[in-house]
């Protein structure tokens, strides 16, 4: 059972926009279970003061302007495991919930969500739990129901035992590096096993094939 933290939940905030970063920090200002460590507003300060700061959460735009918030989000989530990432965002796009989930994200927000649900999803991230938004998670559903069941009787069988190992630390948010330390591979190898699985699986895209695979599994 997940035990709460004692001390303020102390958060980074990441958003290229001033006005927001502003607006967010005036907004858990006047909430005493967190403390904002710091706000920046691109990947490289984000993933710099992450390392640094070592938050509890941080609170993450998806878009930035020198790069990823998903990419920060990796390699965030691999230095500081204890760190969870949320994003806050204005686009419910398919590929860039998909993309934070296997990043390691422990939730997904729109910035349409109130100051009641945006303060309650960083609590709920900070205890170790994972959040979602409604309309998020519609996409999320319609996404999966796209692929037709042909498509799905096709992953059965066709991927070898570690492949579909590998698929399922894929799933689980795990990195080309994570998934080699887990499996005792080299990352090249990793890459030469998921090169594979594409094909077999006939899509291009690692978040393409984290859905399919998913799908079959949730059907075994």
């Amino acid at each position: 059972m997940t035990k709460p933290k004692p001390n303020r939940i102390r958060l980074l905030i990441v958003d290229d926009h001033k006005v927001v970063r502003l607006g967010l920090t005036t907004m858990f200002s006047g909430h005493r279970g967190v403390q904002i460590v710091a706000d920046v507003g691109t990947m490289a300060e984000a993933v710099e003061h992450a390392r640094r700061l070592k938050p509890d959460v941080v609170l993450m735009d998806v878009r930035l302007p020198d790069g990823s918030g998903i990419d920060a989000c990796r390699d965030i989530r691999t230095t500081c495991p204890d760190t969870q990432v949320l994003f806050l965002t204005s686009f419910a796009d398919e590929d860039a919930l998909l993309a934070t989930v296997l990043a390691g994200a422990s939730g997904f927000l729109l910035k349409q969500a109130d100051e009641e649900g945006v303060i309650h999803a960083v609590e709920t991230v900070a205890n170790g739990q994972s959040i979602m938004d409604p309309a998020v998670t519609n996409v999320l559903f319609q996404r999966m129901r796209s692929f037709s069941s042909r498509e799905r009787n096709d992953v059965s069988g066709a991927l070898s035992p570690q492949e579909d190992r590998v698929m399922t630390l894929v799933v689980e948010g795990k990195t080309n590096k994570e998934i080699a330390l887990d499996m005792v591979l080299s990352e090249k190898t990793v890459k030469n096993y998921l090169s594979n699985i594409f094909q077999k699986m006939q899509v291009s895209r690692r978040s393409q094939a984290a859905v399919l695979f998913e799908r079959h599994r949730i059907g075994r």
